[in-house]
């Protein structure tokens, strides 16, 4: 039997489209995770498992090094602290990382080489730096944009090669 144009459902069309809409927006969404940038582990990331096998007092250092690896950097002015800093940084725009993670495990020996104590620091622990904006004058840097377009008009000879005394190998000058 066939029914007339009227009949028809209208919301079919309309359906059809809604759904193909929501399965495009679905797949646009799954696809910005793929395009989110991965994180990346910088430095030497120390486990609280990996803290529980020394002992303050009989670790030495050779025994440290075993369990932590080399560290990351020593205190300035003292040997006998190392540091093992880690950093969980991730891409942004324009190339720059941004830590989203920082941990500093402090390991500190005695004079005669035998662990004393080992502390950690988070990004909480952080002190902030301000950037002192001065720049220090040096002589000769303050050349208008004049002096500095003329300022090597006359310096150089006609041959572009500027007069030498040397003799024609380089060397010695030649005697008079």
């Amino acid at each position: 039997m066939h029914r007339p144009l009227s009949e028809e459902p209208t919301l079919v069309p309309h359906t059809r489209l809604l759904r193909f809409a929501v399965a495009m927006l679905a797949i646009g969404l799954a696809g910005c995770s793929l395009l989110e940038p991965k994180e990346q582990l910088r430095g030497n990331r120390v486990d609280a498992d990996q803290l529980k096998e020394l002992t303050p007092g009989t670790s030495t250092r050779v025994d440290v090094a075993a369990v932590l690896g080399s560290p990351t950097l020593h205190a300035s002015f003292d040997d006998n602290t190392w540091l093992y800093v880690s950093q969980v940084t991730r891409a942004r725009i324009g190339g720059t990382q941004a830590v989203e993670q920082q941990n500093v495990t402090i390991v500190s020996f005695d004079n005669r080489g035998v662990l004393s104590g080992v502390s950690t620091r988070s990004q909480d622990d952080a002190l902030p730096v301000s950037v002192v904006d001065r720049t220090t004058p040096s002589p000769g840097s303050e050349a208008s944009f004049l002096q500095q377009l003329f300022g090597n008009i006359g310096r150089f000879n006609a041959g572009g090669i500027a007069p030498t005394t040397a003799g024609p190998s380089g060397g010695a000058p030649k005697p008079f």
